[in-house]
């Protein structure tokens, strides 16, 4: 079967554990707080204090969701003395938020 150019026999899933971690990736996308600090970092790095002023949620909540996301390789940290600054891991992350949104707008 061809879908969109990608024929799924010639897809070469290596194993069952490549299954299993994409079907945890797309649970960590299953939260609406995670997808709003993904969002919120679309375009530009950001401190913990932006990302909490930014959603009005309060530090704790955002930092632990920015450990599951980090966990799951979907943003990455940069300190800048005693700051940390996160952003989307790669275009990958990018990419998969757009086609998510434009998914749920058709």
């Amino acid at each position: 079967r061809i879908y969109k150019g990608v024929n799924m026999k010639e897809l070469n899933i290596k194993s069952v554990n490549t299954l299993y971690n994409t079907a945890e990736l797309f649970k960590v996308f299953s939260d609406s707080t995670r997808i709003r600090i993904l969002y919120n970092l679309l375009n530009k790095e950001k401190s913990v204090s932006e990302i909490t002023s930014d959603l009005s949620m309060n530090q704790s909540a955002i930092s632990h969701q920015l450990r599951l996301l980090k966990n799951s390789k979907l943003i990455k940290s940069r300190k800048d003395g005693k700051a940390v600054y996160y952003s989307l891991a790669d275009k990958h992350v990018y990419n998969i938020l757009l086609q998510g949104f434009e998914h749920v707008d058709e």
